[in-house]
């Protein structure tokens, strides 16, 4: 292994450390869902209030769905004997992988979750301790428990349970995997009853594949079970139970002979098992589901370029078709407890096989081609299973377990009208970060040369170690060398990506191209060449200098400077785009509910009627460009009054926008409270907002925008993400004084889909 390779995982391992270690500790954290600032809420909430509704489950015990949160927690059990590839690590050390598994429960369905870690490898004494504990919980996701006790301790559990369970080891990988299987049979044009199958690897996982596949019409007959000592035949002794289910009466013993004329691989076993050369020896249009972590059996590149006719899935997300189980649990759970299912049956299962396959097929979202970056996604080789970041999968696979589930007599609850049920599953979806997920898988399809200013700050390089790390951009670091790679050691950040100080020998002659550069620029506007040969030393002109020559492609600078005067030097130099007059400066507020955008929060400090028709512009073409429908509020203290001269002015503008592009969802003078509320909208039935919350706001001077986020970004009440300069031809961005580090991260992300959309449109 490489220095750099021990330099970048070392560098990992401590930040895994750091992201855990952070405050608060660990990754989730229960908070109160009810009101309780009062003593009357409390009352209600604890003693003496509380013994009603208590008294109400005893009578009736089905009302503790009613009552409580129980029908929206999960429990992620473990006992820590199978975790990752870590192996019987306990059930201590397992607990950061329960806490993440929660996590994912909760940003992919909004379902709260409580992490246990039972201290008990014997089977009979977990399965009793997860009995006594099942009254707390709505449902129980099994994590990370071995084979073969993992089979006992599901099966035992489901029947003695009656809450939905799931061990996702087994049953998360095979029912992704199924709805792959069923959509790449389709496009090799075979039948599931006819294929020849070779499963390597013998687990958990891959006998509960085995047996959906199975389920699905897979002929048993037709499969070969491999493991550690080959093909699991009739020849074979002292095998587990599970795979005495999968005994073939065959001779043959050897992966290497089972793959021969075989039509599909699935591999769940350890990286580069499978050569060229078996890979060679199977059928026409082969599948192959290499589904090791992080090496697969076979590489995804080696394999292309040994069959053109290869149809692949991974388990990696750097490649096309990702057998990721966050695209099945979350979902298959969130159905299971809206109908308050007594558990999860092969009906349910089968069902998100189904809608899982569906969905692949259908026309994909503009937001899901935008967070991957790519021209199309298109049903067929290279994308047959959904994406992760797909918002239908929710609705979909959801909707269709929770049909199952009624339709099967497992359900204690009844869904009467599925439309409005996939509007709440949406509803949900507006409380985590899932843009800022989707906007850095974009930047990492396709990363720019970003260069940050301020390097020798601690944010900074710590944000440019995220960025170079995630792939998400190639950073540069620019201000003065020797200080710059002092405090990377005094930081402990080891970072092998260009330094460049304005002042140093090697970049005598950028500094000679770029002062002719500035001269010509500022020649008739007071600037003389020993000026310009001065000013090109400065970072301040010398990044945006870099910009204007193509030595970079995006630009981040600021953080401990003034924004007025870190702007100047950018404006200078940077031309603005065709038709823009001003430019102006967004902030993304990503709240509890959905992202919300401000505008103008930094440059314009008392626009005009025409400034601010010239910043919704703007807004509209920066909002869409996050695959987002801008709907615009053009905000004042009146309501459609324009008493004020304020108001006076915001209408005028209105009135320009409202003639000029009738096609855009604008509207005001409105207040923002009326404009981010659906009933208080409906009072206003003339609004080109209509009931629609407003998503996007135009504020009539730079104070009310700038005070307005400054003050939630104080209460850390929503994460900020900006200020996004607009209406500038290049990609550059000026950051808040003293920016975290997540703040730099994402400004510089959007300045690398910037940059994407700019050569796309070139």
């Amino acid at each position: 292994m490489s220095s750099n390779n021990n330099r970048d995982e070392k560098n990992f391992s401590q930040a895994a450390l750091d992201y855990h270690k952070a405050e608060p500790k660990g990754k989730i954290e229960v908070i109160p869902s009810k009101p309780h600032s009062s003593q009357r809420d409390l009352s209600l909430a604890y003693s003496p209030g509380v013994a009603v509704p208590c008294m109400e489950i005893h009578d009736k015990p089905e009302t503790v769905y009613d009552y409580t949160g129980k029908g929206n927690l999960v429990a992620v059990i473990s006992n820590g004997t199978a975790v990752l590839g870590l192996g019987d690590i306990g059930a201590e050390a397992s607990k950061p992988v329960m806490e993440g598994k929660g996590l994912l429960f909760k940003i992919f369905a909004d379902i709260n979750v409580f992490d246990i870690e039972i201290d008990e490898k014997d089977p009979d004494k977990f399965i009793e301790i997860v009995k006594g504990i099942a009254p707390t919980f709505g449902g129980i996701n099994l994590e990370d428990i071995k084979a073969p006790e993992a089979f006992y301790i599901e099966q035992r559990l489901k029947e003695e349970l009656n809450i939905p369970l799931m061990h996702d080891d087994q049953h998360g990988t095979a029912i992704i995997s199924a709805a792959a299987l069923i959509n790449s049979l389709q496009i090799a044009n075979k039948d599931i009853d006819k294929v020849k199958m070779v499963v390597n690897g013998a687990g958990a996982a891959a006998i509960a594949c085995t047996k959906l596949y199975i389920s699905l019409g897979l002929k048993k007959e037709n499969v070969l079970m491999c493991d550690s000592k080959g093909v699991i035949n009739h020849k074979r002794e002292n095998l587990t139970p599970e795979k005495l289910d999968f005994i073939a009466q065959t001779d043959i013993e050897t992966l290497e002979d089972a793959v021969k004329g075989s039509d599909v691989f699935v591999g769940l076993s350890k990286g580069n098992v499978m050569t060229p050369e078996m890979l060679l020896s199977m059928g026409e249009n082969p599948i192959v589901f290499a589904l090791a972590n992080p090496d697969p059996e076979i590489a995804y590149d080696l394999a292309l370029s040994t069959r053109k006719d290869v149809i692949m899935a991974t388990g990696r997300s750097d490649f096309p078709n990702q057998v990721n189980n966050v695209l099945g649990f979350p979902y298959i759970f969130r159905g299971a407890l809206d109908v308050q299912a007594t558990g999860i049956n092969e009906e349910m299962k089968l069902a998100a096989v189904h809608a899982i396959a569906d969905l692949a097929k259908e026309p994909v979202p503009e937001a899901v081609i935008l967070a991957y970056n790519v021209q199309n996604l298109q049903f067929g080789r290279e994308y047959f299973i959904p994406k992760p970041f797909d918002n239908r999968l929710i609705t979909k696979v959801s909707s269709a377990v929770a049909k199952a589930a009624i339709e099967s007599g497992v359900a204690r609850k009844t869904i009467s009208d599925f439309e409005e049920y996939e509007h709440q599953l949406l509803d949900r979806m507006g409380r985590d970060e899932r843009l800022v997920r989707m906007m850095q898988s974009r930047a990492k399809s396709n990363p720019k040369r970003i260069t940050l200013g301020n390097a020798e700050e601690y944010n900074v390089l710590k944000a440019a170690q995220i960025l170079y790390e995630e792939g998400i951009a190639y950073p540069s670091l620019l201000g003065d060398k020797k200080y710059i790679k002092e405090q990377m050691e005094r930081f402990g950040i080891n970072l092998d990506i260009p330094i460049i100080d304005p002042s140093d020998d090697d970049q005598k002659e950028n500094r000679k191209k770029y002062r002719e550069t500035l001269w010509k620029l500022r020649q008739r506007k007071g600037m003389n060449e020993y000026k310009a040969k001065r000013y090109v030393r400065q970072r301040d002109y010398f990044g945006p200098l870099m910009l204007k020559h193509g030595d970079t492609d995006g630009l981040i600078v600021g953080f401990s400077k003034n924004y007025t005067s870190v702007l100047r030097p950018v404006l200078e130099v940077i031309e603005k785009d065709k038709g823009v007059d001003k430019v102006a400066a967004m902030m993304m507020i990503l709240s509890e509910k959905k992202p919300i955008f401000f505008a103008d929060t930094s440059i314009n400090q008392n626009p005009t009627a025409e400034d601010l028709v010239n910043i919704a512009k703007m807004a509209e073409f920066t909002v869409k460009s996050f695959a987002i429908e801008p709907r615009i509020a053009m905000l004042g203290f009146e309501n459609f009054a324009a008493i004020s001269e304020t108001s006076k002015k915001v209408a005028k503008a209105v009135g320009i926008l409202h003639e000029k592009y009738p096609k855009m969802i604008v509207d005001g003078e409105i207040q923002p409270d009326f404009a981010m509320n659906a009933d208080h909208l409906s009072d206003y039935p003339f609004s080109k907002l209509g009931t629609t919350p407003a998503n996007t706001f135009i504020f009539p001077n730079l104070e009310s925008a700038n005070l307005s986020y400054k003050i939630l970004r104080g209460m850390k009440v929503a994460q900020v993400i900006g200020p996004i300069l607009m209406g500038l031809k290049q990609p550059v961005h000026v950051l808040q004084m003293r920016s975290s580090v997540d703040e730099i991260v994402n400004l510089a992300t959007i300045a690398v889909l910037d940059a994407q959309r700019r050569e796309k449109k070139a």
